[in-house]
């Protein structure tokens, strides 16, 4: 007997949560084969697409919107989910390309990619209970269980998909016995993208054909998860026991990273006090015991997310601002109005109204993060910029030292505004902060400080055969600027060896291993260059020779020549590949 179309009059409260819950034989069928074909797609767009805008931009694309119409399509209502899809797909196409295209121009790109996606993440199980019609008046009950819902499907169709990878994996080994390659299929990267998106596909199908059923297990996850409120709010009253008793300064003595810390356990309390809070009243389950617990998680986000603004705060009162700050401190603008809102609804309905609060205020705060994350990711703010003018003013402002300041930040971390301040710096007339920003603008690679790196050289050991001084100056700038070789610890010899085709004059250095080859053009410029076959390039992975020239017809023609080239030597012992 097939299902009859369901109708929404508006009439019921649950109609949308009604409505998901008819079984669609279809489903998994179409969503294995929407999912399999974007899969396809998206690998034969990314491959060797390198910084390919358009192709990336293309694959997050069919990606985005192809996952959220599985998980918004429903038997009697298609049209509204895919323009859904479309418009999320389009956002975050639209986000990537711009990342992609535009580089390391654009500050911290990955972080407005992360806050578009997660707007739209946000958005899917708004637009799952009708709140494009019902708006404020969207039922509570409905966005607590697509959210819910959305998230156990979701777990649920990829661990199919890792168990199915592990089926075809042995079904592979077994046929390779008896001498059936299906092994050489199951390597090839087209088909692991296939089969990727054809299980995630059948499981997602599969298990939103079974919501009803879901619902039940969504019951079970809560409460297991509920039982955890108790003991996280006993041990954030120990913590912030400790707190008063010996001060917040114990906070940063403890760890440098006291910010992420704090966020994890105030996003764990918002967890867990929801899952004791559950969307009414009559579904809320444990006793008193659990439910002071919840009430007591609810007052602990609002002091856990102000520890953690503090301590961002005293990082960037102590280093400036950067990007990747502005983007922690947007992220605690959302927590700490998380926490307040909880703090203010925990007080004001202590005596009993405080979960019929707290569950008008989720919807009001969702709606707003995901407007925030929107807005944050749109390329309306410029953090670079802002970050830049921060950080020249302490230089300027003598709050920071040129020996103190970060110039690699500007180039490698601040994007196109980053290194325009930096080509400023150079010309300055204090010499060292001059010397700083032509050291940086020399780096090839970002100069990560973690613990234990060896500190850049203050000056070379270096002994030189030939070269004028213009010649020598500019390639020790340069090796002083990449801060890897020529230290006090293991000096070096520099030979200058004539001139390339390209103009550049070729200097050998060598510390007694593989010598670097660096051509210096006329202006100080130095370039990196790499022997491949007998012959010196620009790029690491470049073939000098290509023996694979389209159009050959028969075999290729094989000979041995003499060569005739340079080798570096030391101690007389051959050192590196020889060269022409």
């Amino acid at each position: 007997m097939e299902d009859e179309p369901f109708e929404d009059t508006g009439a019921g409260e649950d109609a949308a949560r009604h409505r998901v819950e008819i079984v669609w034989p279809l489903r998994p069928w179409l969503s294995a084969g929407l999912l399999g074909l974007a899969g396809l797609a998206i690998h034969f767009l990314i491959d060797q697409a390198n910084d390919s805008g358009p192709r990336m931009a293309a694959a997050a694309f069919i990606a985005f919107a192809a996952g959220v119409f599985v998980f918004t399509m429903e038997r009697w209502r298609l049209l509204a989910p895919a323009l859904f899809s479309l418009v999320t797909g389009l956002v975050v196409g639209g986000l990537t390309w711009r990342a992609v295209g535009a580089g390391n121009d654009i500050a911290d790109s990955g972080y407005a990619v992360a806050a578009g996606v997660f707007a739209c993440l946000l958005a899917v199980p708004l637009f799952q209970a009708d709140f494009l019609r019902h708006r404020m008046r969207t039922d509570y009950r409905d966005i607590h269980y697509f959210v819910w819902t959305d998230a156990i499907t979701g777990a649920g169709a990829i661990a199919f998909m890792g168990i199915s990878w592990l089926l075809i994996w042995l079904v592979a080994s077994l046929l390779d016995l008896v001498g059936i390659p299906l092994r050489d299929l199951v390597q090839k990267d087209w088909f692991a993208a296939l089969f990727i998106g054809l299980t995630l596909g059948a499981g997602l199908g599969t298990l939103r054909n079974q919501l009803k059923i879901i619902g039940t297990l969504q019951s079970v996850v809560l409460l297991v998860l509920s039982i955890l409120a108790l003991p996280l709010a006993v041990a954030i009253a120990v913590f912030l026991g400790a707190v008063v008793v010996s001060g917040p300064s114990v906070l940063w003595n403890a760890t440098d990273s006291a910010t992420p810390v704090l966020l994890s356990i105030a996003i764990g309390a918002y967890v867990l006090a929801n899952a004791v809070l559950r969307d009414r009243d009559e579904d809320m389950v444990g006793g008193p015991v659990l439910k002071w617990s919840g009430y007591a998680l609810v007052l602990d986000i609002l002091p856990l997310t102000v520890f953690a603004a503090i301590s961002t705060g005293a990082r960037i009162d102590q280093h400036g601002l950067s990007p990747e700050r502005l983007w922690a401190l947007c992220s605690l603008i959302v927590a700490v109005a998380f926490g307040l809102a909880y703090f203010v609804d925990a007080v004001l309905g202590a005596r009993g109204s405080w979960r019929d609060r707290l569950r008008a205020s989720n919807l009001r705060l969702g709606l707003g993060t995901a407007l925030f994350a929107l807005f944050l990711a749109l390329p309306i703010l410029n953090f670079g910029a802002i970050s830049t003018s921060d950080q020249l003013a302490r230089l300027e402002s003598g709050a920071i030292s040129a020996k103190e300041f970060d110039f690699s930040a500007l180039k490698w971390d601040f994007g196109a505004a980053g290194r325009k301040a930096l080509d400023r710096l150079a010309k300055s007339s204090d010499a060292a902060i001059a010397k700083g920003a032509r050291q940086a603008q020399l780096q090839e690679t970002r100069p990560y400080r973690w613990a234990g790196e060896r500190q850049a050289p203050e000056s070379l050991s270096i002994t030189w055969q030939g070269g004028d001084d213009a010649l020598r100056s500019s390639v020790e700038d340069y090796l002083l600027a990449n801060r890897n070789m020529c230290g006090s610890e293991g000096p070096c010899a520099a030979i200058a060896a004539g001139t390339l085709p390209s103009g550049d004059r070729l200097v050998l250095v060598t510390g007694g291993s593989n010598p670097r080859y660096l051509g210096v053009a006329e202006g100080g410029d130095v370039t990196q260059y790499y022997a491949r076959q007998g012959r010196l390039v620009e790029e690491p992975f470049e073939i000098a020779v290509d023996l694979d020239e389209p159009g050959r017809e028969g075999p290729p023609e094989a000979e041995i020549r003499p060569f005739e080239g340079r080798q570096l030597y030391v101690d007389g012992k051959p050192v590196g590949e020889p060269f022409e």
